[in-house]
């Protein structure tokens, strides 16, 4: 039952976090910058977690659970990411979708490999 209480109010918090940083990334920018930025953002920090957590953080199963389960999940928004390149894909807005596919995808990629060195300088 902890656990669930854990995870819940990281996602209470991640959610606010996502919602805060994603709105001020965005702009008035057609391209959904915000969701973007949540993604990188959010594929960096699990990853920098996940493998710190295995050597020099030595986190709790708590910590963890809170950390990646609740704040990231609610902080990274593949739904989001999923609807917003839908919708662009509706408005035949094709270079925006191409990108919003690519960008995402490489640079969250990029994100999981620059979290993992830099949980490697601990």
């Amino acid at each position: 039952m902890l656990s669930i209480i854990y995870v819940g109010i990281g996602g209470f918090i991640g959610a606010i976090f996502r919602f805060l940083l994603s709105n001020t990334l965005q702009g008035s920018s057609r391209f959904p910058l915000g969701t973007l930025g949540v993604n990188i953002l959010g594929a960096f920090t699990l990853s920098f977690i996940t493998y710190s957590g295995e050597k020099a953080l030595a986190l709790p199963d708590s910590s963890r659970l809170f950390l990646t389960v609740g704040l990231l999940g609610a902080f990274t928004t593949m739904s989001t990411f999923s609807l917003e390149s839908f919708k662009l894909l509706e408005e035949q807005q094709n270079i925006l979708f191409l990108a919003n596919l690519a960008l995402n995808n490489l640079l969250c990629l990029t994100g999981i490999y620059l979290g993992k060195i830099a949980s490697a300088l601990l």
